[in-house]
């Protein structure tokens, strides 16, 4: 009984993984994207209870932020002993693995065809959460997409999916992670596809859909529906406040433009000093700035619902702004395993905050809503430094429920992102960060496209493995089952793939008929050589094998230890003819 549904089993995993090759596999992608989010929420859940359990134990009055009440020797000691637990983790365990958050995300989707790893998701939970509580200046937002996308790409291997319908769920968790952060699930769709998949299409959109709503319905049924941030009701009040909310996105972009240059100014300067003794630095610095200037300590968020609410003096936010910009730069560009979307968003929280006043006391404006600048300027630092406008839109009417921040809004995302692309020439945050690690992030139509799909959607099963020699009768019998090609076996594995015809047309000719053996390698004939393509490869990965020197493809996977079993052929002729390359 136990075998018979081994093998029933089996056969019903091995008829979804084929399935699941095809670009249009919507109804198994969407459950699969469904099972994700319910992962990545559930992980993501617990990664906040221990993060915030943890700061409420020692931090004054329960308050997980409230790292300003310590005293000033706590201050500084607490971001050093954690820097020196994770220089311990990631010496002990890292096994050079230092590199989190999206940019790691983004790193295993473009070469590695979304394969996250289980001592990564182990590293980022430990890491970011000792990160977070010993009150370094970094995210919450960037280890939740990297455990949400860590959840589907590891479901998608554990079930030995193909490559096409890994990224799709890496994708998911990675929308699961921004919709469980901030209970805003358009967002983090939004952010999911123009982020990290970079490609809007019906058979993704819907299961990344699907994962960022059960992943935020598991996230309102623990921490309940509080929005992240405290924003009262707010609008723009007049048309001639257009000047100022100009000025905000010009002033953002130029923040935003400087936290991207420094961040790749010193990760191109500490490449090559040890990660420990990067982190004990970061540790070190943290805990000076933790010193003087408490409120850049940590998330931030509290900070973050002062300047919306307008209860920061200009002097204060100023300062805080200087420190903030600092203590990220030292905590992320160092090392420190944490998000960056958190302190963007606090950047520009007070930038907007500190624009509000001052164009307040310039103006002698008495209507202008401080808070309602704090939110443009939360939304534009968000889209300018990640080029991401749509997601930072998204992410504002969520937070709000008020449509009528959406022109504003645009206007001044708008704004502050051609600053960052035209007048300072910077990229996203992101491809920043992996150009200075090395890589690269190629979004090139036809790739995305090639990535959408497995071998196994377009490979031809008309086939049959043959062996060089083979009797007249037996290659007369062979035909009788109309093959289209015959792969002809070496001593080991298969080394050249004929067109079946042309065994046929052999076989009726005066040469062939008198023959009673044949040589499939020496008769005449179109003869192609190949090489083997595992079946979960995407057909990005058969052209690049096909670039490489491959005349063909034999698709295969291994069943049992040491048994290989081929599913079908692929040519450049078929793949070029699939996708009109």
């Amino acid at each position: 009984m136990k075998q018979r549904f081994r093998g029933w089993y089996g056969n019903r995993l091995e008829r979804l993984q084929l399935h699941l090759s095809r670009h249009d596999a919507l109804l198994q992608l969407s459950l699969l994207g469904l099972l994700t989010g319910l992962l990545a929420g559930s992980v993501i859940v617990l990664f906040r209870i221990v993060v915030e359990q943890t700061q409420a134990s020692f931090l004054l009055d329960s308050m997980p932020e409230n790292y300003e009440a310590l005293s000033p020797w706590a201050r500084f000691l607490l971001p050093i002993g954690g820097a020196l637990v994770i220089a311990l983790i990631f010496r002990r365990y890292g096994q050079g693995n230092t590199v989190l958050g999206v940019t790691y995300v983004m790193e295993r989707m473009a070469y590695h065809q979304g394969y996250l790893t289980l001592r990564a998701f182990i590293l980022q939970f430990v890491g970011a959460a000792v990160a977070i509580i010993s009150g370094h200046s970094v995210g919450r937002e960037g280890p939740h997409i990297l455990l949400g996308a860590a959840s589907g790409s590891l479901l998608g291997q554990r079930l030995s999916l193909p490559n096409n319908s890994i990224r799709t769920l890496l994708g998911c968790g990675t929308a699961a992670g921004i919709a469980a952060s901030f209970n805003t699930p358009l967002a983090g769709v939004i952010f999911a596809l123009e982020v990290v998949m970079m490609e809007y299409s019906l058979v993704s959109f819907i299961p990344v859909i699907l994962s960022a709503v059960t992943a935020t319905v598991i996230s309102i049924a623990v921490f309940g529906n509080a929005p992240a941030f405290q924003i009262p009701s707010m609008t723009l009040p007049s048309l001639a406040e257009i000047p100022v909310v100009l000025l905000l996105g010009l002033l953002v972009g130029g923040l935003a433009s400087l936290f991207i240059h420094l961040m790749q100014l010193t990760m191109g300067r500490v490449a090559a000093v040890p990660f420990w003794l990067r982190v004990l630095i970061a540790g070190l610095l943290m805990g000076v700035i933790g010193l003087l200037v408490p409120q850049a300590m940590g998330i931030g968020y509290d900070t973050v619902n002062s300047a919306l609410l307008g209860e920061l003096g200009i002097s204060l936010l100023l300062m805080i702004l200087v420190a903030k910009v600092l203590a990220t730069v030292a905590s992320l560009g160092l090392g420190i395993p944490g998000g960056n979307i958190g302190p963007l968003l606090f950047l520009g929280g007070c930038l907007g905050s500190l624009t509000g006043q001052i164009a307040t006391h310039v103006f002698h404006h008495d209507t202008l809503d401080v808070g309602f600048y704090a939110l443009l300027g939360l939304g534009a630092m968000m889209g300018a430094t990640l080029q991401a406008p749509l997601a930072a839109l998204t992410a504002m009417m969520e937070l709000t429920h008020a449509p009528q921040t959406i022109m504003p809004g645009m206007l001044v995302i708008v704004v502050a992102g051609l600053t960052v692309r035209e007048f300072f020439h910077k990229e996203s945050l992101f491809l920043t960060l992996m150009r200075a690690i090395g890589k690269d992030y190629d979004s090139n139509p036809v790739m995305l496209a090639l990535r959408r799909a497995g071998v196994a959607s377009v490979m031809r099963r008309r086939f049959a493995r043959v062996d060089r020699l083979i009797s007249h009768d037996k290659a007369e019998a062979l035909l009788q089952d109309e093959p289209e090609w015959l792969l002809i076996q070496g001593d080991e594995q298969p080394v050249s793939l004929m067109p079946a015809l042309d065994l046929l047309r052999y076989l009726k000719s005066d040469a062939g008929g008198a023959l009673n053996e044949l040589d499939l390698l020496e008769i005449p004939g179109r003869r192609i050589d190949v090489a083997p393509i595992y079946l979960q490869a995407t057909l990005q990965e058969a052209l690049e094998k096909l670039n490489g020197g491959a005349e063909a493809l034999y698709v295969e996977r291994m069943t049992a230890p040491g048994i290989r079993r081929i599913y079908g052929v692929l040519t450049r002729e078929q793949l070029e003819s699939a996708y009109k390359l």
